[in-house]
C-alpha cells in the first residue's frame, strides 16, 4: 500500500505569497512552504498494482495546460476550525483536469473518497480548540488575498509519509500537460 495523491506544485512566487498569509494568520501548525500544493485527488492507501495502473492512465492523459490563480482565504470546520486554506479562482480547466484524473484513479482501483472537490491550498491546521474569534478575524482580513496567475504545465504524483511533524511528501512522477498556445 502506498499513501498517495495527485496535485499541482506551486511556483516559488505563489509559495512566497502564501507564506505571507501564513504569517498573518494565527496558525499553530503551519504547512511547510515546500509542501504547499493544490491537491487534485487524494488516492488514499492505494495497492501498488492499482497505483501502477493509475500511473499508466495519468501518463496517457492528454490535457492542455491552463492559467490558474488563488483567491481568498477560508476555514474548514465551521464552529470548530481544523484547517485554514487559500482558495482557487474559478477555473473550468482545473475542474476538467480534476474530473479526468479522479476517473482514471477510480477505474484503476485506488480508494478515492466520494466527496465534492473544493480546490484549495492548505495553509495550516489547528489542534482543538483554536482561538476562533481571532482566527475568523484574520481570515476575514485575508478575504481580498489574490495571487497569480501562473500557467499550470504539469501535475504531480506524490507519496505521503505521515510523521510526528506532519506529512512529508516525495515526488513519484510528473505528468506534463499540453503546452499553452
Amino acid at each position: 500500500m502506498i499513501r498517495a495523491f495527485l496535485g499541482i506544485d506551486l511556483p516559488s512566487a505563489i509559495r512566497g505569497a502564501l507564506q505571507v498569509q501564513q504569517f498573518l494568520l494565527p496558525l499553530p501548525r503551519k504547512v511547510d512552504p515546500e509542501s504547499l500544493h493544490l491537491t487534485l485527488v487524494f488516492l488514499g492507501d492505494c495497492p501498488e498494482p492499482a497505483l501502477d495502473a493509475a500511473h499508466e492512465g495519468f501518463e496517457a492523459l492528454h490535457s492542455p495546460g491552463f492559467p490558474l490563480s488563488l483567491q481568498g482565504l477560508g476555514l474548514f470546520g465551521k464552529d470548530k476550525p481544523r484547517a485554514a486554506w487559500a482558495g482557487v479562482a474559478p477555473s473550468p480547466d482545473l475542474l476538467h483536469l480534476q474530473a479526468k484524473v479522479e476517473t482514471i484513479a477510480r477505474r484503476a482501483g485506488c480508494p478515492v473518497e466520494a466527496r465534492k472537490y473544493l480546490p484549495h491550498v492548505t495553509l495550516g491546521r489547528f489542534p482543538p480548540p483554536p482561538d476562533t474569534l481571532r482566527l475568523e478575524r484574520a481570515i476575514a482580513l485575508g478575504a481580498t488575498f489574490r495571487s497569480g496567475p501562473w500557467d499550470v504545465t504539469e501535475f504531480t504524483l506524490w507519496q505521503s509519509h505521515l510523521t510526528s511533524r506532519g506529512a512529508q511528501y516525495q515526488v513519484l512522477a510528473r505528468y506534463p500537460l499540453t503546452p499553452l498556445a
